[in-house]
């Protein structure tokens, strides 16, 4: 399956950690953001890469080139960031059947692959990951509301007030029927082109779209303080200790080394 990740923003407040680099390249437990994405969505079968790329992209194709563990990497140039419906545009060319999509600034410890597994079984138009958090947190994410088959009837992004407490985690399936969405979605009183709208448009013809529950964690990390989060989670996991900002090592190598020694 094919793989489409969105990297192109600034990042503006995850600054001082995004002044010289692109959100994607800050590092999580020794490893840029976007490693740990290629790395799961490797894990999930992907066949190729397609990153969509904007703010300082050199530090991104630079760094990873045109492969990532044999899977094959085709960059696509956002130049204005005016949301995500516009970012996925910029790959519609090269996508010819379900993909997976996953936003560049996340990380991801969860089920995937139900995800994955429910495109395939179904042949649903789409299939969510979607978290439930405390409704008072709700209004900062989209939401979707659903029916009592699990099946998503509507997305309303950052709304006021949100008809449940299920959100977008910003790991989806696709056909490339959402393509044909995003070119009919309007701006947003945020002046950009949202995936939660195309998303609606979707609905509003007929198409099916499936919540999986996630069952794990994930952190997106838009401030500094999500990265160290997201570390502490890391470390929680056997095997990882985090010594610092940026640095990780086995906890298991370095027990069996000092045995050793």
């Amino acid at each position: 399956m094919q793989a489409v990740v969105l990297a192109a923003g600034e990042g503006t407040r995850l600054r001082p950690l995004t002044e010289e680099k692109p959100k994607g390249m800050v590092e999580v437990a020794g490893k840029p953001i976007l490693t740990h994405c290629f790395e799961q969505l490797a894990d999930l079968g992907a066949d190729e890469l397609y990153v969509v790329v904007g703010y300082r992209k050199e530090a991104i194709i630079e760094y990873y080139g045109d492969e990532f563990e044999g899977v094959p990497i085709t960059y696509s140039h956002q130049r204005e960031q005016l949301g995500l419906a516009h970012a996925l545009l910029t790959v519609e060319e090269h996508i010819d059947d379900d993909f997976m999509l996953m936003l560049g600034d996340n990380v991801f410890r969860a089920n995937l692959a139900d995800v994955v597994n429910r495109q395939r079984e179904t042949r649903a138009d789409a299939a969510f990951l979607v978290e439930e958090v405390p409704y008072e947190e709700a209004s900062r994410y989209g939401v979707c509301d659903t029916n009592q088959y699990g099946e998503i009837v509507e997305v309303v992004e950052k709304p006021e007030d949100p008809p449940s407490n299920l959100v977008m985690t910003g790991f989806y399936t696709f056909t490339p029927a959402i393509f044909h969405a995003c070119h009919l979605v309007q701006p947003s009183n945020r002046g950009e082109f949202e995936i939660s709208d195309a998303v609606d448009l979707l609905l509003a013809s007929g198409r099916t779209i499936d919540a999986i529950r996630m069952d794990g964690w994930r952190t997106d990390i838009g401030y500094p303080e999500d990265r160290e989060k997201a570390e502490e989670r890391l470390i929680e996991e056997r095997g990882e200790v985090v010594d610092g900002p940026g640095e990780t090592e086995d906890e298991d190598a370095e027990t069996t080394a000092s045995e050793e020694s």
